[in-house]
């Protein structure tokens, strides 16, 4: 099945009970037993919910995987991951990451004697010399937020299988549109469904796809016994999302060609982050590995004054000033103040989210109504 098929029947068949076409939201804690543990296959909404299971389902099919799960948020699928670990082990992560995540790991998960090396993977050997014993998980980002370097995860999968150590690709800007880790080695894959999978801006939601069944159950005792999970209306909203996914990508795409091209030769911008242009360090890796080059566009004004990124991101018409991405509307956002301002300002400049750069996530509008804007902002 291709995947613009996929989107919309992947891992989904009607209700048996109706024969409805979309999966119905089963608004339900319990359900009726026969005797004792004997059911229809759902006892507690906690565990199991038929509605968030067609989610699931529609997660693992878009991602070439076997098993899917759906949690209440990007972090806390994150946090599941984590939850296999056990103090002393080691984790090798991206430098250049979601400010979340970077949270997460450092004020959480090293308060519980989990030790974490945020590393430059733009060259994947870099990782290796990290390597050792205690190494149990590999965290990417590809594309990164929101620097947009590019990680080789084939290479990456390599050195992760040569020492038995996990990889989770957090897939949340490319999308499986655009690109499938695990088909290029990852164990894991990782969304913030917020983003590109909901597609609207009208639901908060985490999943992860793995292939292996041992992992899958790991994950699944956890997701259960911690409880971080999503409920029925949202998996209702993220399927629905889903079903459009392939032609949303593609307009993201084709808008954030159009918008970065525009930014490169403006005499205001500094510099452009995308990974379609051929300049870009890795631009080769991702037009391998990926399908096209995403809607995620970062750039820097000329100074880096942050007086000026602000008088900037102000005055925006069509853009929206507002945390997040991924929806039909674009939205732009001053990193270095928040979505990374959890990350110590001396490690942020060492990744390059200086006071000047300015994160904009290009939506599905017309194209000339979103130059016209930028103009004016920059003019």
């Amino acid at each position: 099945m291709k995947f613009n098929t996929k989107v919309i029947h992947g891992g989904q068949k009607p209700d048996p009970a109706y024969g409805a076409v979309m999966p119905p939201i089963y608004q339900t804690t319990t359900y009726v037993q026969t005797s004792p543990g004997e059911h229809k296959g759902y006892a507690y909404s906690r565990s199991h919910n038929p509605t968030r299971n067609a989610l699931e389902n529609a997660f693992a099919s878009i991602e070439n995987g076997n098993f899917g799960l759906a949690f209440g948020s990007g972090l806390a699928a994150i946090d599941a991951i984590l939850k296999l670990l056990k103090s002393g082990d080691e984790v090798i992560s991206t430098s250049d990451l979601y400010g979340g995540t970077y949270r997460l790991f450092t004020k959480i998960f090293e308060n519980f004697g989990i030790k974490f090396h945020f590393v430059g993977m733009e060259n994947a050997s870099n990782i290796e010399s990290y390597i050792n014993a205690n190494t149990k998980l590999i965290w990417v980002e590809t594309p990164t937020n929101p620097m947009l370097n590019i990680i080789d995860i084939k290479a990456t999968a390599a050195i992760a299988k040569k020492h038995t150590v996990l990889l989770a690709v957090d897939n949340t800007f490319a999308t499986p549109y655009l690109q499938q880790p695990l088909d290029l080695g990852a164990d894991i894959v990782m969304h913030s469904a917020t983003k590109y999978l909901g597609g609207h801006s009208d639901v908060v939601m985490g999943g992860l796809v793995v292939k292996d069944k041992d992992l899958a159950d790991k994950l699944y005792f956890i997701q259960n016994a911690s409880g971080a999970i999503c409920g029925p209306q949202d998996s209702f909203l993220v399927l629905r999302g889903i079903k459009t996914l392939h032609v949303r990508m593609q307009r993201h795409c084709e808008n954030g060609k159009t918008i970065a091209s525009y930014l490169a030769a403006h005499p205001k911008v500094e510099q452009v982050y995308w990974p379609g242009f051929t300049n870009h360090p890795n631009h080769d890796i991702a037009k391998a590995q990926m399908g096209d080059f995403g809607g995620m566009v970062s750039f820097t004004t000329k100074g880096n004054i942050l007086e000026e990124a602000i008088k900037f991101i102000e005055k925006l018409k069509v853009f929206t000033l507002a945390e997040s991405l991924g929806g039909v509307e674009s939205l732009a956002g001053h990193p270095a103040s928040m979505t990374h301002a959890s990350i110590p300002k001396e490690e942020r400049e060492k990744i390059g989210v200086v006071d000047s750069l300015i994160r904009l996530s290009v939506g599905i509008e017309d194209a000339a109504d979103l130059i016209a804007d930028l103009e004016q902002a920059l003019g």
